[in-house]
């Protein structure tokens, strides 16, 4: 089964025949006469590391301890199921199977040519960027292999005509609430202070339902974040409270995470979301717009409280990331990048865990609960099932 790949090494990535190889300065250069698809590393140094899935401590575990007692029928993937580096390979230079990627995320410097990119293109691999700081920079979309002409058409019917838009919209701002609530009941059932928080988060939950323009649902989203964020200070061990979501750019260690932990949602969803015939621009809650994929963001509104927040919440109240963790020498705050790989092994590790489907019977990861819910907007959008959106149940 193709996994993801999170690649904080900096060096150059080729391929040969249908493996990848990852190497970094020392072992850059092609020997011989070697036919590689590759190209020269300009970097000097290179960053030993390439994260994947259960390497070093398996985040399952830690996960487990917060997530059995919500439900029974909550599975994890065992070791077995990660990606491991062989022992055999150098640190220098890390071989990858193409048959066994199904994504990759890229937080290093890496040297690539377009030759490799057509082989993603060949592969059907969506690669995802990020900056430095670890900020999302933007996706490589290969070229659509999985199209439907009579889908597009029907997606954009449901966007020009309001009534259909705001069907859909509503729906996923109706499954956002639903996690929100549910997180916020989830502590306030374990001693915490949060009855306040509730009440105002279901008087914001009936705004959705009275909202009679995109704008206005949008408003009543906004208002429910509010109150859930303001909330964040009963939930976290903080020693300096948390005041406002403040994004570009973040100004301290939660925003730092928010926007780290959403920027790796964002991307997970829109990888599921082109194995799909849904267009990834064509939105409904956001608004369409040039160079963005606002179809992620849509679907990504149910699964942040399921997600990112209970990462984040499991993160700052076990210790395991604090104010030390920010890059002191930028005027924002960014994750360093020892912080960041602990992020995307928690991300990876809820991804992976997997719950009973009540209705297929069968047990279904959280990354495979994104591609239904894709599933499911695309047979509303047919006319086969109205769409509603997620709702945990367990």
């Amino acid at each position: 089964m193709a996994r993801s790949y999170y690649i904080f090494q900096s060096g150059r990535l080729r391929r040969k025949g249908n493996t990848l190889y990852l190497e970094g300065a020392d072992s850059a250069r092609p020997s011989g006469n070697e036919e590689v698809d590759g190209a020269v590393v300009e970097s000097a140094d290179a960053k030993e590391m390439v994260l994947q899935d259960g390497e070093g401590s398996s985040p399952a575990d830690a996960l487990e301890h917060e997530t059995r007692g919500e439900s029974e029928s909550m599975e994890y993937e065992d070791e077995d199921s990660f990606a491991q580096v062989s022992p055999t390979d150098s640190p220098q230079r890390r071989i990858i199977p193409i048959e066994d990627v199904a994504e990759i995320f890229l937080f290093g410097e890496i040297t690539l040519n377009t030759k490799l990119l057509n082989f993603f293109a060949q592969k059907a691999i969506p690669v995802h960027v990020f900056n430095y700081y670890g900020f999302y920079s933007g996706s490589y979309y290969p070229r659509e292999t999985n199209v439907s002409g009579h889908l597009l058409v029907k997606q954009v019917e449901h966007y020009t005509d309001m009534a259909k838009r705001l069907r859909i919209a509503r729906e996923f701002a109706r499954g956002a609430y639903h996690h929100l609530h549910r997180n916020l009941l989830y502590y306030r059932n374990r001693g915490k202070a949060l009855e306040d928080a509730v009440c105002a988060l279901e008087q914001e939950g009936e705004e959705i339902e009275r909202a009679d323009s995109i704008a206005a649902l949008m408003g009543a989203e906004g208002r429910m974040r509010e109150v859930y964020y303001r909330a964040f200070n009963e939930i976290l061990n903080l020693e300096t409270p948390f005041l406002k979501r403040v994004k570009r750019p973040p100004d301290n260690l939660i925003n730092a995470l928010i926007s780290f932990g959403n920027s790796l949602l964002y991307a997970a969803v829109l990888s599921q979301i082109y194995r799909t015939p849904l267009n990834p621009t064509i939105s409904y809650l956001h608004e369409p717009g040039t160079r963005r994929f606002s179809l992620a963001l849509d679907i990504a509104e149910i699964f942040k409280p399921m997600i990112v927040d209970k990462m984040i919440f499991a993160l700052i109240n076990r210790q395991m990331i604090g104010d030390d963790d920010l890059i002191p020498e930028v005027g924002f705050a960014a994750l360093k990048e020892r912080a960041r790989k602990v992020v995307v092994q928690e991300f990876e590790g809820r991804l992976q865990t997997t719950v009973k489907h009540r209705r297929l019977g069968r047990h279904v990861s959280y990354r495979g609960f994104i591609r239904l819910e894709c599933y499911k907007l695309v047979r509303h959008l047919l006319g086969i099932e109205p769409y509603q959106a997620l709702r945990a149940w367990w």
